[in-house]
């Protein structure tokens, strides 16, 4: 397998090369492409204000678990580790139960990883009162709206990958 050229993390994640047929058809409508790497440069930009990098990292690597997405998910722990994050943390989001961050003292983290497990598993229960729980926790409005839309992401992301995972390998065994 040729390694990927591109800085675009899917392509890298997919193992997406010029020249073959699902590289193409991602790339059909470039703008695509280039709006979800810019959309997950913005998202983890250590700049974003209101959640921490950190924070940020963790739900994706919580969400890509609980998803599961296995590229993803190595992609996010090594975030992690690159940003030296506390292995107790990580451990948090790999284990999956936001209620072990209470046992850490970080009811914040915990609110957060329930709600992203809420939106990730059951989104009709992401209501009022799964929203409501974020502010009690400490969280602003605007991290509560970034949050929301980083889950989105991350969804959208889960799904891009899978698809094109399924087309290169359909491609592969047809080669």
């Amino acid at each position: 397998m040729t390694t990927p050229v591109s800085d675009d993390l899917i392509d890298r994640l997919v193992g997406l090369v010029p020249g073959s047929r699902t590289y193409a058809a991602r790339h059909q409508r470039e703008k695509v492409a280039a709006a979800t790497q810019g959309s997950y440069n913005a998202l983890f930009d250590p700049a974003l204000p209101d959640l921490t990098l950190t924070e940020r990292l963790l739900v994706a690597l919580y969400a890509s678990r609980l998803t599961p997405a296995p590229e993803l998910a190595a992609h996010y722990l090594e975030r992690l580790q690159q940003a030296q994050a506390d292995a107790a943390l990580i451990q948090v989001a790999e284990a999956g139960e936001p209620q072990d961050a209470e046992r850490l003292n970080q009811p914040r983290l915990a609110a957060i990883l329930s709600f992203t497990r809420t939106l990730i598993e059951k989104p009709v229960e992401g209501d009022k009162a799964a929203l409501l729980a974020l502010p009690a926790a400490g969280i602003s409005t605007p991290a509560v709206v970034a949050l929301s839309q980083m889950i989105a992401f991350l969804s959208y992301q889960v799904r891009l990958v899978a698809g094109l995972k399924a087309m290169k390998a359909s491609e592969e065994a047809h080669a």
